[in-house]
Parts: structure tokens; sequence; C-alpha cells
């Protein structure tokens, strides 16, 4: 293990602490899969919707008073990409919630706990049940603290290395007089684990599509997606070149 990788885990090690100290019956509810039992409403869904509101406040009352020269603006992006998809599946795999996951799977539900405890959607609802649970038993200042330090390297790495794909993409085509629009494509899964797919066009020429949690995080991943693919048309050029003089010599 890196330092750094040792340094991320050892910042979750609060709200890990915390999830250790759930009552048992909280616990369970929190790696209960909606699709594990009878009734939604005792699956992780409203937890998770509890502690997407908790995420939200702790990374906000956090970022308002450091950052006093940012607009309001400037805070949301960073906040977004504190909070993404990604971020919070990073520090899923921290908190060790996909074995976790996998543990607390009923028997029927082996042949398909390894895909659940794989995807980012799943993962993003278990690190914000897992806060919600938490912000139950254990209250608002402990929790937010906890999250605070928890997501420490998401906050660094958005100030630092800002995910805007969007703004490079049409800086791109706007060399080219083009402007890019997104069409969503499709919109799966229950409403607190929506799913968008979303397409970035010029015109009716698709040029790169992409998934996430929200439809802004999706036109990002669709913007990237579009900002990667003439770098692996010139790396299949490359490659095939290469070849070409291979079979010469």
């Amino acid at each position: 293990m890196s330092s750094n990788a040792g340094h991320r885990e050892d910042a979750a090690a609060s709200l890990r602490g915390l999830l250790d100290a759930l009552p048992a019956a909280l616990a369970e509810t929190v790696f209960t899969h909606a699709s594990w039992t009878a009734q939604r409403a005792d699956s992780y869904d409203r937890l998770a919707f509890l502690g997407d509101s908790v995420l939200s406040l702790a990374v906000s009352s956090h970022i308002f008073p450091l950052l006093e020269r940012f607009g309001a603006g400037e805070l949301t992006k960073i906040r977004a990409q504190t909070v993404s998809g990604r971020s919070c599946r990073a520090v899923a795999e921290r908190l060790g919630i996909p074995e976790r996951l996998k543990a607390a799977a009923p028997a029927g539900a082996a042949a398909t706990v390894s895909g659940l405890a794989s995807t980012e959607r799943v993962l993003a609802s278990l690190t914000e049940a897992v806060i919600g649970a938490c912000y139950l038993e254990f209250g608002y200042e402990r929790v937010a603290a906890a999250v605070v330090e928890a997501f420490g390297a998401e906050l660094t790495d958005a100030l630092e290395r800002p995910l805007d794909f969007k703004s490079a993409l049409q800086e791109r085509l706007a060399r080219r007089g083009e402007l890019v629009s997104y069409q969503v494509l499709a919109e799966t899964g229950p409403p607190h684990e929506r799913t968008f797919t979303i397409s970035a066009r010029v015109g009716e020429r698709e040029l790169g599509r992409g998934e996430g949690r929200s439809k802004k995080d999706a036109e990002q991943a669709a913007a990237e997606a579009a900002l990667r693919r003439p770098r692996a048309a010139a790396q299949r050029k490359r490659s095939a070149a290469a070849t070409a003089r291979s079979r010469e010599l």
C-alpha cells in the first residue's frame, strides 16, 4: 500500500469507527439492498436519502468559511465534485463497504452481490446510508466531523484538480466554431438510485456518452468520453501504422 493510500484510509478511521459502533439492527438496514427485502422501505434507501443531505450540509458548512473569496457557483462546483458518485465510491472502498455488503448478503443473493459491490451507484448510496445511520445514532456534530475527515482527499482533489470536462470540451469545439449540446438517452433505477445516460453531441453527431447519478455527473462523463475519443483514435492509428511497418520488415 502506498503512503498516500494509507493516509486516505486513515482519514476514514473516524467514520469507520462510527459505522462499527452502530447498533446491530441499524447496521443490518445499512447493508440491506432493495432486492433483498419485500419492502423497499426496509432497505438502505431511506438512510441513503437522509445521508445524502447530511453529507451535502457537512461539506458545505466546512468549505463556506474556508473559501471566503469563492462565489456560490464556484462553491457549488467544489461541493459537487467532493460528494460525487466517484468520490463516494472511493470513500466506500476505504470503509470496506464492498466486503461488508458481501458479508451481509443473504444466501440467495450470492450470484449478484459481487456485481452490486462493484457498482458505483450502489457503493455511493451505501456510503450515504452509512452517513444517514450514523447521524441518527450519534448526531450531526460527530458525524459531520467524521465526514469532512473521510472526504478530505476528495475535497483536496476538487480544489487542486477540478474536473470540468464540459468547459474543456466546449473550449476545444469553440475553436472550430461548434457548440456542444447534451441529450438524455435513458433514466434507470428507483428515484434515489437514478442513473442517467447522456450523450454529448454537435448537431446529430455523437461525440461521447456517459453515465452518472445526476444529470450533471452524466454530462461530465460524456464530455470526458468525448475528450478522450480523439486521443484513442490517434493511438489506434499509431498502433496500426506500427503493425504495418513491422509487416513490411
